[in-house]
C-alpha cells in the first residue's frame, strides 16, 4: 500500500524503512542523526524524550528543549536600562503637525495618553505653546528586573528628602530656643529690681529649671509607663498559668490558691466573667435569641441602648410571671409555711469544748445544750427541777422537794428532812 495515510503520516513502506534505519543506527551499522548545530544525536534515547512538546516545537531536529535556555542580553538588574523621564527630543515645533497631540502638539503620544494640564483650547487650534516630542524608550528587562519594586530609583532623591527634613529640624530647634528665650526674659521681668543679687540667683535657678523641664518632658515623652507587672513575671514557676506570648495573654490564674478578688491581676478569664461581661453577654445572648423570634431591632452593636431598655423589660417580666405562678401553685395546693426559713437560733453555732469520757460523761467543758423552739429552763411554782426529775414507789415527781403532785407548789428542802 503505497502513499500516504494524510498529512504528516508516513505510508507503510515509508515507516518500515524508518525502522530499519532506527535499528541500524541503534546496532551502529548506519551513521548516528545529527542536529541543527551539527551535534549527534544518540539513538538510544527515547522518543518521549527526543520528541519536543507542541509548545517548544520549532520543527528542527536536536535535544535544544532539554536544555536551558540562553540568558537574555540583561542578565542583572544594575546592568538593566531605565526610562530617561522628563527628556524631549529637539525643540518645541513652530506650529501643528497632523496627528500630533491635540492638546499640547507632540507627536510622541495621543490626545488620551497626554499628561499635561487639559488646556481649554488645545494646541491644534490656538497654535501656541507647542511642546516638544518626549524620548519614547523600548527598556528590555530581565525576569528580576521586571519584578524588582525598586527598579529605576534615583538614590539622589532620597538625599534631597534628607536635606528638607533637615532644614525642617534646623528651623524646629531655633523655633524651640526663641520661646526658651521670651520665656526667660519674661522670668526676669518679674523679679524684684531692687534686690540685685536675687535677680541674678532666681535667673540662675529659671535657668536650671527651663533646662529640667524641657528635658523632663522630653524623656516623659519617649518613655512609657512601667508601673504594671509584665504577666510572665507574676509567678515565675513554669508549672504556673500558661503565658501565650502570641496572643500576650494569660488565662489561668497566676496565684493559684488566693483569692481572686484580693488580687491586681487574677488571670484574663478572671476579668472576663467579672464586672459587667456577664451582662454584656446575657444581653447579647437575648439579642440573638430574639433576632431568631423575628425582632430585629435587638441588636446589641447596632442598637445597644434599646437592646438594654428591652433586655431589663423582660427580666422584669419574667420575675413578675414567676412570682403569679408560684403565687398560683401555693393558693391551690398550700405549703406557704414550708417556705419560710426556721429562726436563726435553731441554726445557731458555738465553738464551746466539750470533752467526754468513754462512758458519756462530760470531763472537760460544759455540755451544750440544744435549743428547740419551746421554752428552756422555766420552772413553774417554784420548782427547780422538772417534774418526772425523781421516782419513788412507782411514782414521778419532783427531785427537788420530794413532792409526786404536778400542780403542788415548791416547799424547798423542808420536806426533804
Amino acid at each position: 500500500m503505497s502513499g500516504t495515510y494524510g498529512s504528516g503520516r508516513l505510508s507503510r513502506e515509508d515507516y518500515k524503512k524508518q525502522k530499519e534505519l532506527e535499528a541500524a543506527r541503534m546496532a551502529g551499522t548506519a551513521p548516528p542523526e545529527r542536529d541543527a548545530e551539527g551535534n549527534e544525536i544518540n539513538p538510544h534515547i527515547p522518543e518521549f524524550m527526543s520528541k519536543a512538546p507542541w509548545y517548544l516545537d520549532t520543527g528542527k531536529l536536536g535535544l535544544q528543549h532539554q536544555r536551558k535556555a540562553k540568558p537574555s542580553t540583561t542578565t542583572s538588574i544594575n546592568e538593566s536600562k531605565w526610562y530617561t523621564r522628563g527628556s524631549r527630543i529637539g525643540s518645541a515645533p513652530k506650529k501643528y503637525r497632523r496627528g500630533a497631540c491635540e492638546n499640547c502638539g507632540a507627536m510622541s503620544h495621543k490626545t488620551k495618553e497626554c499628561m499635561e494640564r487639559p488646556r481649554k483650547t488645545g494646541a491644534k487650534w490656538t497654535g501656541r505653546d507647542m511642546m516638544a516630542d518626549e524620548r519614547v524608550e523600548s527598556v528590555s528587562l530581565s525576569y528580576d528586573a521586571k519584578r524588582d519594586m525598586w527598579n529605576g530609583y534615583d538614590a539622589t532623591q532620597h538625599k534631597t528628602l534628607m536635606s528638607d527634613w533637615e532644614l525642617v529640624e534646623e528651623a524646629r530647634r531655633k523655633r524651640k530656643a526663641s520661646e526658651l528665650d521670651k520665656s526667660k526674659e519674661k522670668d526676669l521681668s518679674d523679679v524684684n529690681a531692687n534686690s540685685i543679687e536675687a535677680q541674678f540667683a532666681s535667673s540662675d535657678e529659671d535657668d536650671e529649671d527651663d533646662d529640667a523641664n524641657v528635658k523632663s518632658k522630653s524623656t516623659v515623652r519617649n518613655l512609657r509607663i512601667r508601673e504594671d507587672t509584665a504577666k510572665y513575671l507574676r509567678n515565675l514557676d513554669p508549672d504556673s498559668a500558661y503565658y501565650d506570648p502570641k496572643t500576650r495573654s494569660m488565662r489561668e490564674n497566676p496565684y493559684a490558691g488566693k483569692d481572686p478578688s484580693q488580687l491586681a491581676y487574677a488571670g484574663d478569664n478572671f476579668i472576663r466573667y467579672s464586672g459587667d461581661a456577664r451582662d454584656i453577654l446575657k444581653r447579647e445572648v437575648f439579642a440573638w435569641e430574639a433576632g431568631e423570634r423575628g425582632n430585629l431591632s435587638a441588636h446589641l452593636q447596632a442598637n445597644p441602648t434599646q437592646t438594654a431598655l428591652m433586655y431589663k423589660e423582660y427580666k422584669g417580666k419574667t420575675s413578675d410571671i414567676k412570682s403569679t405562678r408560684q403565687q398560683e401553685i401555693l393558693q391551690k395546693y398550700g405549703g406557704e409555711e414550708h417556705l419560710q426559713a426556721p429562726p436563726r437560733e435553731l441554726l445557731h453555732q458555738e465553738e464551746a469544748y466539750v470533752e467526754y469520757s468513754r462512758t458519756g460523761e462530760v470531763v472537760k467543758g460544759a455540755e451544750p445544750k440544744a435549743q428547740t423552739r419551746y421554752k428552756e429552763d422555766v420552772y413553774a411554782m417554784n420548782h427547780s427541777s422538772v417534774f418526772g426529775s425523781w421516782w419513788s414507789d412507782g411514782k414521778w415527781g419532783y427531785k427537788c422537794c420530794k413532792q409526786t403532785m404536778k400542780n403542788s407548789y415548791c416547799t424547798g428542802t423542808s420536806l426533804n428532812k
